[in-house]
């Protein structure tokens, strides 16, 4: 089976750190994406989408030391069902996303509304499980050869961004 989202989009809120027993970490945020769209009478339509999305490990500090609300993120990670029962007694659920790369779009010092060049790339890496590595800190992504495909680069304007 495959499992693999891919996301652009801002951070709807500021991360939100902790540390689990074991000691790894865990950063919690939201993503918003939008879409633009003709209704069929012609007028302009618009669909915006919030998701939850959870980073573990190095990758987790790296969000919160350098993350916060209306930044601007590229990630990739798998889809995730998370369940659980409310202090009334009812069932809830609701879907998110489990980090497993991270490319910052926004750049420290930058204006906001100017699109840069220059982004942070971050990887989870497979064969330590929480671990990530570091790749090119504010340098252009590389392709990523791990995973067999490429991610499509994509023209957006940033009236397009809910934020």
């Amino acid at each position: 089976m495959f499992n693999r989202v891919v996301l652009l989009g801002n951070l709807t809120r500021d991360c939100e750190l902790r540390y689990l027993p074991n000691g790894g970490a865990v950063c919690t945020t939201g993503i918003a994406t939008n879409r633009k769209f003709k209704k069929t009478d012609g007028s302009q339509g618009e669909e915006v989408c919030f998701i939850d999305i959870t980073f573990f490990g190095r990758t987790a500090e790296i969000a919160n030391q350098y993350l916060g609300r209306g930044k601007k993120v590229l990630v990739e990670g798998r889809l995730k069902l998370d369940q659980w029962t409310d202090q009334t007694g009812v069932k809830r659920s609701k879907h998110s996303i489990t980090v497993e790369t991270l490319q910052m779009l926004d750049t420290r010092g930058q204006q906001e509304g100017n699109e840069s060049s220059n982004a942070g790339y971050i990887e989870n890496s497979p064969s330590s499980g929480n671990a990530s590595s570091q790749k090119a800190p504010y340098q252009k992504q590389p392709t990523p050869e791990y995973s067999g495909h490429e991610i499509p680069d994509i023209d957006i304007n940033d009236d397009e961004i809910p934020f």
